[in-house]
């Protein structure tokens, strides 16, 4: 497989050559950005939802020193040494193949990215497996490379960041109150709270009860005892 998209890559035009090469780290500077715009989004909400934006990046660091352990044990070297034509140069021999850092960076970061903003869903993660994908169109890693290296990734960013998000919390909490000037942190809005429902008037704690009248039988007997009473005649 490896064989087959190197070799188509090489018939590509030479515009998709750069964008490919420079696309890998262009788009890492991409996630860096979406991290911004996802922490000034979180910054007036719950102090949860910064806490994990700011512990995002400190979890895609652990799953790259995993990564880094992994290839230090495995020393699988390049495809690209055996003589393969490629587009991007070959990384020097000390530098091994397995797992893909880059697609365990872009995975990771797409990971911890939804934990605070699941609706970037759709935009990270597209572009996270773009960015492992060329990894291999540039003849640099092997396929197994990048889907073991976007596994590492999305498994092990989000565990490390949800290990910190505890500990990152309060310091987010007492930081920002400091910079609001004591303001109290925003709370979530109660889930089964209903604004369009109609109001409910309560009971008067003294109203008398409504006047029943008796049943025909209990008439019967109380005109019964009022004929025989002394005087009725």
């Amino acid at each position: 497989m490896y064989n087959d998209i190197v070799g188509f890559s090489l018939t590509t035009p030479a515009w998709l050559h750069t964008f490919a090469e420079v696309g890998t780290d262009a788009g890492l500077f991409l996630f860096a950005a979406l991290f911004v715009v996802a922490a000034v989004r979180a910054w007036r909400g719950p102090a949860r939802d910064l806490a994990l934006v700011i512990a995002g990046p400190a979890g895609i660091v652990g799953a790259y020193v995993v990564s880094e352990v992994v290839k230090l044990l495995v020393r699988e070297d390049r495809p690209c040494r055996g003589g393969v034509a490629t587009i991007a140069a070959c990384p020097p021999l000390d530098d091994w193949s397995f797992p893909s850092n880059h697609s365990v960076i872009a995975a990771g970061a797409a990971a911890t990215l939804v934990l605070a903003w699941r609706g970037l869903a759709w935009l990270v993660f597209p572009l996270a497996a773009v960015m492992a994908f060329s990894r291999v169109f540039v003849g640099v890693h092997y396929p197994h490379d990048v889907a073991a290296g976007f596994l590492l990734g999305v498994a092990l960013a989000p565990l490390f960041t949800l290990l910190l998000v505890g500990a990152v919390t309060p310091a987010v909490r007492l930081a920002r109150a400091r910079l609001l000037g004591g303001q109290s942190e925003p709370s979530r809005p109660a889930p089964h709270a209903n604004p369009s429902a109609p109001y409910a008037k309560p009971p008067l704690a003294n109203q008398p009860a409504p006047y029943a009248e008796p049943p025909i039988a209990n008439r019967s007997v109380a005109s019964m005892s009022r004929s025989r009473m002394p005087g009725s005649e």
